[in-house]
């Protein structure tokens, strides 16, 4: 397991039972002892399309993520383009988030964006300083560096059996623990 860091996969210990985050896995974006932690939930599927978010992109029916419970009128993205969108920020290799949305919107209607190397989230997954250690010593969250693959190639209902395979060891078995042990 890995510390939290930019580019680190927050993945759901299987008995989280908090309705935001059970069986969640959250690209930490940002993450800092004094300003707290910021990231996405990037297996959660949010119940509209894109161009019903922003009509100016009518046509793209792309998928939209929860991001999280924090800010729900707020619409971010992370992208594989840093050399098309200045001000992005990058994550990890080959995983970006952010940059100029208004350049992003004629790329996108131009053409040059491929929806799979492009995700978009509404609302975050936000931590006050201190919060996120304090959860991390509960146990809540395991950890691995993030990828490509897992973030873009991998489909949404696996990404979770996914970070945790690549955790390897015992928590590959955790793939097939309950939600709740007591059905079980």
């Amino acid at each position: 397991m890995i510390l939290p860091a930019a580019g680190t996969l927050l993945i759901a210990e299987p008995f989280l039972k908090d309705p935001n985050f059970m069986r969640t896995v959250i690209l930490l974006c940002r993450h800092g002892e004094a300003d707290g932690s910021f990231g996405f939930v990037i297996n959660s599927l949010f119940h509209k399309k894109l161009d019903e978010l922003v009509p100016e992109l009518k046509g793209f029916d792309l998928p939209v993520y929860k991001g999280g419970p924090v800010q729900l009128d707020t619409l971010h993205y992370i992208h594989q383009y840093p050399e098309l969108l200045p001000d992005c920020q990058k994550i990890t290799d080959d995983v970006f988030w952010g940059g100029d949305f208004e350049t992003l919107k004629i790329l996108m209607l131009a053409g040059e964006i491929d929806a799979d190397s492009i995700r978009f989230f509404l609302g975050y997954s936000g931590w006050e300083e201190g919060q996120l250690a304090g959860e991390m010593e509960d146990k809540s969250w395991l950890t691995v560096k993030a990828n490509r693959t897992i973030v873009f190639d991998t489909a949404i209902e696996d990404i979770w059996k996914a970070s945790l395979i690549k955790l390897g060891g015992k928590y590959e078995l955790m793939i097939h623990y309950p939600t709740d042990p007591q059905l079980n």
